[in-house]
């Protein structure tokens, strides 16, 4: 189990979309047989935790109900928890899912919107498990249509600094909570440039780091790749937040970023892995 956050080494979370439509593998893990196959190749790369998600947030994704969205995450985390021994982590901003999915054998939270839908904030303090609160600009419809900032790395950490207030302010304990800076989520390539180049500034937080780069489009616009080949532009990325300090990097490529890791791991002297 992973209830209790013990960073003492950079951890990679494997991401397992159960959906047809995200951006990077849609649609390729919809059946239970061919979603388990996947964590056990994962688990076999190295991976950390397994991060579950059951509804699109690539930009222009439509909304999926809750009870489709439980329907889609909780057999399997129901699997993956009595099969395998992992971490596992559900994609959702949705009370319903959250509590569905921690029912069945789930770790932890992980909200794009930061607990900030209805009843989620309850939720998450009801359910005492660690989360992960994300920053987003604006909705997955239409997050990408010109987001601005005044200062992208402030206006983002004064963002996660009110959600973690808010969070502490229910009775979420500070030591059940991780931030996300939203890498993709309303910010333009330049924001996105901006928050890595910056990153080590959310370590003033004191709170475990999460990143996600891996296979975006700020990774295809620099590289001007498609989503295919963008893995080692991704590799680059995660190099760079480990070196900031992010104790997470969740990835589609496990076994290429445990690799990563370990050499960053060998640089920087901290907790080594075997």
């Amino acid at each position: 189990m992973f209830m209790n956050l013990i960073f003492d080494r950079p951890m990679v979370m494997g991401i397992l979309n159960v959906t047809p439509d995200s951006f990077s593998d849609g649609g390729r893990f919809t059946e239970l047989d061919s979603a388990l196959a996947h964590v056990e190749q994962m688990l076999k790369d190295g991976v950390d935790i397994v991060d579950v998600g059951g509804e699109s947030t690539r930009p222009g994704a439509m909304a999926v109900s809750e009870q489709d969205e439980i329907e889609r995450v909780a057999p399997l985390v129901e699997a993956i928890s009595h099969r395998f021994d992992v971490s596992v982590s559900v994609d959702t901003s949705k009370a319903g899912v959250m509590r569905a999915a921690v029912a069945a054998g789930a770790d932890m939270l992980n909200d794009v919107r930061a607990l900030q839908e209805e009843g989620a904030l309850l939720a998450a303090a009801e359910l005492g498990v660690p989360v992960c609160l994300m920053h987003m600009q604006g909705e997955p419809r239409s997050m990408q249509i010109k987001p601005q900032y005044d200062d992208v790395t402030e206006d983002v950490l004064r963002f996660l600094r009110g959600r973690v207030d808010a969070c502490q302010a229910v009775g979420i304990a500070r030591d059940k909570l991780l931030i996300d800076p939203g890498f993709g989520f309303g910010k333009s390539l330049s924001h996105n440039l901006t928050l890595l180049r910056e990153l080590a500034r959310f370590k003033s937080l004191g709170l475990p780091l999460l990143v996600g780069v891996s296979r975006k489009s700020m990774i295809g616009a620099v590289l001007d790749k498609p989503i295919e080949q963008r893995l080692y532009g991704s590799l680059a990325a995660a190099s760079l937040a480990l070196w900031q300090g992010a104790n997470i990097i969740r990835v589609h490529d496990v076994a290429a970023t445990k690799d990563i890791v370990k050499l960053c791991q060998a640089v920087l002297g901290v907790g080594l892995l075997d």
